[in-house]
């Protein structure tokens, strides 16, 4: 009996499981079987799909609906340059790739070459106002400079500060810079002549503090990013030199008539070579540059610009000395050349110029 009574109960638990599993899904009291009773925001939308899978008790299917995603918010306006810190609608943008791989880092050090394209300036006497000044044989007013071919070089070694900014320290020389072949110089009657200069080789060693910023936040991309416009500027300490030189002027600058001349009497002088001596002198430089830099291959840089350097004065030491061939009066009407050659020596007789460049060029930068 007792027997029977279990296996009766254990029957009727199995019998009734398909009606326990049912009754466990909530019931929605709108629904009454069938298609077309089901409630609107049950149906399907256009965006949703229909996934079947398979009951396994039961062999029969039931159906899931996914539930279609929002639609993101959308942003309007304009994007800010590329590089740009602002944000729009709380979004920060962040350059591409390609853009970070310009991108300033590190250590680097760098070598340039230019060619100077305008030479600004040139020499003058600091000894105008002296009363008289241009009765000395060999002195002259002012006389632009000269150049031959200038190739201005440049090391540097820097660091950048951000993807934006870098400073560096660099050392600039300049050669190939002369005193003028030609200059004006006194023809001793209160006049000026053109004379003859030999030497006069113009040299300038700079150091500076040069800083340079990257503009492109502002142009935004060049040549699809492959290229960056930048600015800079440069403060610093320049050594400039002016070699000797000589004007020597052939002129013959005549005193007084030889006729009536005693003997001995100066009569006229002739064949004049000023020795100018030259001199160093430490002055303030700056510069300003603006170019583009690209990239090549190993983390080299290319900056490729157009620089105006003003590196303050060079001045000559004010000594100059003065030879000239004598004539003198025989007592008879005539004149003949004096056995010696008079020398004098004047000083504190000062001539200076400014120097300005402007010069193009490329700069290789090697990043650590």
């Amino acid at each position: 009996m007792k027997k029977s009574s279990v296996f009766a109960a254990f029957a009727g638990v199995l019998l009734g499981l398909p009606f326990v599993s049912n009754a466990a899904y909530p019931v929605y009291s709108a629904y009454q079987g069938g298609a077309g009773n089901v409630p609107a925001q049950y149906m399907p939308s256009a965006n949703s799909r229909v996934v079947s899978q398979p009951m396994a008790q039961q062999g029969q299917y039931t159906q899931y609906r996914n539930v279609a995603a929002a639609q993101p918010t959308r942003i309007t306006g304009a994007l800010p340059y590329v590089g740009s810190s602002q944000t729009t609608a709380g979004r920060s943008y962040y350059q591409p790739a390609d853009y970070e791989r310009l991108a300033d880092s590190g250590l680097y050090v760098g070598l340039s070459v230019a060619y100077t394209a305008s030479l600004m300036g040139g020499m003058s006497a600091d000894y105008t106002g002296e009363q008289n000044a241009f009765f000395v044989p060999g002195a002259f007013e002012e006389a632009d400079f000269h150049s031959d071919t200038m190739i201005p070089l440049q090391l540097s070694v820097g660091a950048a500060i951000n993807n934006d900014i870098r400073v560096d320290f660099s050392y600039l020389r300049y050669s190939g810079l002369a005193y003028p072949t030609m200059v004006r110089t006194s023809d001793g009657a209160g006049g000026l002549i053109d004379a003859t200069v030999d030497g006069g080789a113009i040299t300038s060693n700079t150091t500076m503090l040069n800083i340079y910023y990257n503009i492109d936040s502002y142009t935004g991309y060049l040549a699809g990013g492959s290229l960056r416009p930048y600015v800079g500027a440069g403060v610093g300490i320049s050594l400039n030199t002016v070699a000797d030189y000589v004007v020597y002027d052939s002129t013959f600058y005549s005193e007084m008539d030889p006729i009536g001349a005693g003997a001995g009497d100066l009569t006229g002088i002739s064949d004049i070579y000023a020795y100018h001596n030259g001199g160093t002198t430490e002055q303030l430089a700056f510069m300003l540059e603006g170019g583009l830099t690209t990239e090549l291959e190993g983390g080299i840089k290319l900056d490729f610009f157009v620089r105006y350097a003003n590196l303050g004065k060079v001045k000559t030491s004010g000594s100059i000395i003065v030879s000239q061939t004598e004539w003198l009066g025989d007592g008879a009407g005539g004149e003949y050349e004096a056995p010696y050659d008079s020398v004098f020596h004047y000083t504190n007789w000062y001539e200076s110029g400014r120097l300005g460049m402007l010069d193009v060029g490329v700069r290789m930068r090697l990043q650590f």
